[in-house]
């Protein structure tokens, strides 16, 4: 697929804005991340188009801390540790799955790579000027691959065989002693429903200390159904606004909702060493997921339940009545849910509870169908869960045509 020149170009700061959209809503055990080529941009305009660091006082929370200390498991398709922005940030990758594709090919590690880009990527070059910056930029990846990208030809294989990938990911992360799990996967389809290995590997993981983010859903334009993992007690459930606090019309909106976060026009990184600038509310989870890495930096003592809580009740835009099934408690808000963890007491592990009563108030009223059609056709395949992100590409170095990219 060719592009629009004038639909793609993206240029130093805000004032060429894509309004080419390539959309994603995943079916059972799918997700798409589809890439589109555009002009090639100068290095700079990645930070600048980096917009939720400013949104979410990124540079206040570092002035406390990066992250350092702190690891996020990342559950999702593995992750790059050889990319320029990533590297010494990665630990190695426990691979739940055990088959597919492999470094060099371009089914691999595409979709978990952007997520720890945005959780603790670092840039590179002079200063580490170029690139993308992650909101915990000296945090630790642990990447769990627990599901195929949509191009592995082993991807049918791994949902007949590998659907238990998920829980156990989950369970080893948290032996692991990672600090923070990220979720940017989920099924949001009419047919999803909880596992039980999965919510109580989730249970396990909050026990042990480990504080679970999940991407809400990309459904709001196709009913709005419940997504799991992000529907289990005790998960940090995010939706995703645009740059301006506005609700992305795919953000699912429901009573698990928790807080909103950046997934529209974010910059991703890919191990072709091109970035993408995407949308989807696996995006949203991986900035709370950086957002909550620097929290534990600040406050190592606090529980996921704690954790969850700071970030709902410093949450910014807070919808009226406090909280609604679109934005969750508002915009996440790390810099100030690092001033208000110091005013607390860390609570007995062994004693917190992670129940329904952190999920707020309930759901919203019934909302009436728009009739508004999907923006992507309905794909299929992956272990159990699906991915929410899709991007264009808004830099590679170089011109040409990329790979069509499902995940």
């Amino acid at each position: 697929m060719s592009a629009d020149k004038t639909e793609n170009t993206v240029k130093s700061g805000r004032q060429c804005r894509r309004t080419l959209r390539v959309g994603l809503l995943g079916l059972p055990l799918a997700a798409s991340l589809a890439l589109l080529p555009s002009t090639a941009a100068h290095a700079d305009s990645i930070r600048d188009q980096q917009w939720a660091l400013d949104a979410m006082h990124t540079r206040e929370a570092w002035r406390t801390t990066k992250g350092e200390g702190i690891t996020v498991a990342v559950l999702d398709t593995g992750v790059d540790d050889e990319h320029p922005d990533l590297a010494g940030n990665v630990l190695p990758t426990k691979d739940m799955v055990g088959f597919g594709a492999s470094r060099g090919d371009r089914a691999w590690a595409r979709h978990g790579t952007a997520m720890a880009g945005i959780i603790a990527g670092h840039g590179h070059g002079v200063n580490n000027g170029d690139g993308v910056l992650g909101i915990a930029p000296e945090a630790k990846i642990l990447p769990v691959r627990v599901i195929l990208e949509d191009g592995d030809s082993a991807r049918s294989k791994a949902r007949s065989t590998r659907g238990n990938a998920l829980a156990e990911g989950i369970r080893w992360a948290a032996d692991q002693g990672a600090d923070v799990i990220n979720l940017s996967l989920g099924d949001d389809s009419k047919s999803a429903h909880p596992e039980p290995s999965e919510d109580a590997a989730v249970q396990y993981a909050l026990k042990k200390g480990s504080v679970v983010v999940a991407s809400a859903g990309n459904g709001g334009e196709k009913g709005d159904h419940v997504s799991y993992p992000a529907a289990y007690p005790g998960v940090i459930a995010v939706t995703a606004v645009d740059e301006y606090g506005t609700r992305a019309a795919f953000s699912t909106r429901r009573w698990y909702a928790t807080v909103s976060a950046p997934g529209v026009d974010v910059v991703i990184a890919d191990p072709d060493r091109k970035y993408y600038e995407g949308w989807g509310t696996s995006a949203a989870a991986a900035f709370v997921s950086g957002a909550a890495a620097l929290i534990k930096a600040a406050h190592p003592g606090l529980t996921p339940a704690q954790v969850k809580r700071l970030l709902e009740d410093t949450a910014r835009d807070t919808p009226t009545g406090g909280r609604d099934d679109s934005r969750g408690f508002g915009f996440v808000d790390p810099a100030a849910a690092i001033r208000e963890g110091g005013k607390l007491v860390p609570d007995d592990l062994t004693s917190a509870s992670y129940g329904r009563e952190y999920f707020g108030s309930g759901p919203d009223p019934v909302k009436e169908d728009d009739g508004t059609s999907g923006w992507a056709a309905p794909v299929a395949g992956g272990l159990g869960v699906v991915l929410l992100v899709t991007a264009v590409v808004v830099w590679r170095g170089g011109r040409g045509r990329p790979d069509e990219f499902v995940v």
